[in-house]
């Protein structure tokens, strides 16, 4: 129940880059803890599922010990192991005199299988979220959104292929990730407005749907996403406006939000104001991210389909026993 020397060097490279932010969203996420798993699980030393399991669960505490807030990874595991037990089960009503050798090199070969196909699956995620835009938006429709989300832009240019309507951007400063999903949505012909993030509750009267991305969904139905999301929903609370939210499966985490100070990853505050000028003791914060909970959403839109935030769990539970 040992990993190979080249799966520990695998495993501790995947660790620094989680620390240094250079894999960092649900999406890159999952797909590079599922390609470790895929390349590790198979030359690793195990006889038998639990051990399997062993493995699995060490690779996935060393990786979120390096980068907690990316839930993905243990969302990512946890559907792993899920998959495995099925095809041992599987194995084992099919073959009941299979001999330990045997039970190993079919695991070895369908794991490389089911893992390949799971990351086909999230890879096409967003394109499965896209294909339900003309069932949310309709024409003239004034839509509100926030930051940057590639789910979120790509669902956006999908209804506008059909109908038109207009879009208005919170900035997100002080990275204004929104103006760069603003000159996108522009791109390709959707009307398009750039708004800075104190004017969100003046211009949430004029709006009939805020689209949010998420970045992990928790098991309570609530998310994380872009700071400012909350401000957001909260705003579209207050004038009864639905917000929806685009999450495909791999944002789903079996996390429960007790303490949501720990779903938050604090940067660097020096895009925030110029430290050369400033006198005595100072404390600025600049977080990450916002989390939201679940009575301030409408609607999630998955990639297999609309849920209300109260099926979340079911959900999460279907795909992490």
């Amino acid at each position: 129940m040992t990993l190979s020397k080249d799966g520990e060097q695998m495993v501790d490279a995947l660790v620094k880059k989680l620390c240094r932010r250079q894999v960092a969203g649900s999406l890159q996420v999952t797909m590079e803890t599922g390609r470790l798993l895929r390349n590790v699980l198979p030359s690793s030393r195990w006889s038998s599922v639990e051990d399997m399991e062993h493995i699995i669960h060490d690779i996935g505490l060393r990786l979120s010990e390096a980068q907690p807030i990316e839930l993905a990874v243990h969302s990512t595991c946890q559907r792993v192991i899920h998959m495995i037990r099925e095809e041992a089960l599987c194995f084992q009503e099919d073959e009941p005199d299979a001999d330990e050798q045997e039970f190993r090199d079919y695991m070895r070969t369908i794991i490389r299988q089911s893992i390949s196909e799971l990351l086909d699956e999230q890879e096409s995620a967003n394109g499965n979220i896209a294909q339900q835009a003309l069932d949310h938006i309709h024409s003239n429709e004034i839509i509100m959104t926030i930051g940057k989300s590639s789910v979120v832009i790509q669902f956006l240019k999908e209804a506008a292929k059909v109908r038109k309507f207009q879009v208005i951007v919170a900035e997100t400063a002080p990275f204004y990730d929104g103006q760069e999903t603003a000159a996108d949505l522009g791109k390709s012909g959707i009307t398009t407005t750039v708004i800075a993030d104190s004017a969100i509750f003046a211009f949430m009267s004029r709006v009939n749907k805020v689209i949010l991305g998420a970045h992990v969904v928790t098991a309570n139905g609530g998310i994380v996403a872009i700071a400012g999301s909350k401000i957001c929903a909260s705003a579209a609370q207050h004038h009864s406006t639905h917000v929806v939210v685009c999450a495909p499966f791999h944002a789903l985490s079996p996390a429960y939000p007790y303490d949501t100070d720990v779903f938050n990853l604090c940067i660097s505050p020096n895009n925030l104001h110029d430290f050369q000028i400033v006198e005595g003791d100072t404390e600025f914060q600049n977080p990450s991210f916002d989390y939201v909970g679940p009575e301030l959403l409408s609607l999630f839109i998955t990639n297999v389909g609309p849920h209300p935030p109260s099926y979340i769990q079911r959900l999460v539970s279907e795909s992490h026993q």
